[in-house]
């Protein structure tokens, strides 16, 4: 009986986790909410929003630079 018991005990341990991976890896499940989530990240480019985020860069470059020559002008100074 005790054999028996370990047998079933070690056939739950294992199915369990080759259970979950096997669910994990079926795109079906999960097709709908990676697309979905995709598309929030990465929007279909837009004229628009692309020249948005290239100002939006270009004006945290300037203020970078600006901020390493605040920080070399003091350090020239003491």
């Amino acid at each position: 009986m005790g054999v028996k018991i370990e047998i079933f005990r070690m056939m739950v341990y294992l199915s369990f986790p080759v259970a979950m991976f096997w669910v994990s890896n079926q795109a079906e499940y999960f097709e709908e909410y990676i697309v979905k989530r995709k598309r929030e990240i990465f929007p279909p480019d837009e004229k628009m929003q692309r020249k948005e985020l290239e100002e939006f860069k270009e004006r945290m470059r300037l203020r970078k630079e600006q901020k390493m020559l605040k920080q070399l002008a003091m350090e020239t100074q003491e």
